[in-house]
């Protein structure tokens, strides 16, 4: 047997394989893999750097325990983004219920129906003093306006900008249907554009 694999080459059902087979090797090959992913997705949720590292390293744990139950019916990057999801929307619930000043940051594009893409400008690397304020006001105000969302619209148009995931892997996320998750992003774009001030 080898001592080393080769993250790019060795699939995901290989590498749970031999997880379960107790290779720590295969592990550390699969977090490194998505350990990325996972804190991406928490941070869209939460908007907080450390609830985000938590929430990924919670998520990892609970994976490495289940993951001998995985029966392969999905893939495992979607039964890994449901899980990172719950474990975010409990923390996102429990910091509610404390008061926590949470913020949820987004700098990717907003993309909008089928028929074209709307994006928040965000600055280049030749920003002036005064483009820098300008740029940090704007930021800070799609943050408030996005907390402002629905919070079932608000996850939904995350996962889609975050990941640039289908609508079908939100869907599976979610677990709703496609029609309601391309509903809730058309709800959550649009109050977003109003908000804005964008229509």
């Amino acid at each position: 047997m080898s001592n080393s694999i080769n993250d790019d080459m060795t699939s995901d059902k290989e590498l749970i394989r031999s997880v379960n087979d107790g290779d720590m090797n295969a592990w550390e090959s699969l977090m490194r893999r998505y350990a990325a992913k996972a804190y991406q997705i928490a941070y869209g949720v939460l908007g907080q750097k450390e609830d985000s590292e938590e929430v990924a390293q919670d998520a990892f744990v609970r994976i490495y325990r289940a993951l001998p139950k995985f029966r392969g019916d999905s893939e495992f990057s979607t039964w890994m983004y449901r899980i990172v999801v719950n474990q975010a929307r409990n923390k996102y619930r429990w910091n509610s219920r404390r008061g926590a000043n949470l913020n949820v940051s987004i700098n990717k594009p907003i993309d909008g129906d089928d028929n074209g893409t709307y994006y928040f400008d965000l600055p280049d690397k030749q920003k002036t003093p005064d483009d820098e304020v300008v740029f940090d006001e704007w930021s800070r105000r799609i943050s408030e306006e996005m907390q402002n969302l629905p919070p079932v619209n608000r996850e939904a148009l995350i996962l889609r900008n975050v990941k640039n995931l289908s609508y079908e892997q939100i869907a599976e996320l979610l677990d709703c249907k496609v029609g309601t998750v391309k509903s809730r992003i058309a709800r959550a774009r649009e109050e977003l554009r109003k908000r804005m001030g964008m229509r």
